[in-house]
């Protein structure tokens, strides 16, 4: 047995002391969560394409890339995760694109409110700075002891304001602070969001 975990960590390398890391940071994560003073953005479950068709239009779905019956199944197992971490309610806002609104819905975990700061501007690039102005502003105001906020947004806004990549369903968790900006805590992957 000793042997096989020596060979295992030899192919693994520093691998495998990066997957120890995130289990450990996984759970500080969840417990940071349940304490409050933070915000998990996620960025929407699984719809198939990228961008939009040339006719989008808010508040018409039928003009939009929407969640397939995976993404939908991908959000409520999301919501799942989240409660059976322990967490079973949250200040929810969305995107206003349908695939945001959906993802949020099926959550569970709270009613939804819309928050155009947290629209894409992947097509739409002159709206980048405003809404991030917006998006960081909502952010500044939120309480540091405050519940949990979850944001479902999209690819480009979460990239702008944490500085890093996500996949569809995946998330990550800010940290409020009182006197300063907000802080990234990290990645937040949801493991049991099986999507099959």
């Amino acid at each position: 047995m000793r042997f096989l975990r020596f060979s295992l960590v030899l192919l693994l390398g520093l691998n495998g002391v990066a997957l120890a890391d995130i289990e450990t940071n996984q759970s500080d994560m969840i417990k940071r969560m349940k304490t409050g003073g933070h915000i998990l953005m996620i960025r929407h479950a699984l719809a198939p394409g990228t961008g939009d068709p040339v006719n989008f239009r808010i508040g018409d779905c039928a003009t939009q890339r929407n969640l397939d019956d995976r993404g939908r199944n991908q959000a409520r197992s999301i919501g799942n995760w989240l409660r059976a971490q322990g967490i079973g309610s949250a200040r929810v806002y969305s995107s206003q694109w349908c695939r945001c609104l959906e993802t949020a819905r099926l959550l569970e975990m709270g009613s939804v409110t819309e928050l155009p700061a947290l629209n894409s501007f992947y097509e739409l690039t002159q709206n980048r700075e405003p809404n991030l102005t917006a998006l960081r502003k909502f952010i500044a105001e939120q309480p540091s002891g405050g519940d949990l906020i979850i944001l479902v947004t999209h690819f480009v806004t979460i990239s702008a304001i944490a500085d890093e990549a996500v996949s569809s369903g995946e998330g990550m968790l800010l940290k409020l602070n009182e006197d300063a900006p907000y802080e990234i805590v990290g990645r937040i992957n949801f493991r049991n969001a099986d999507v099959s």
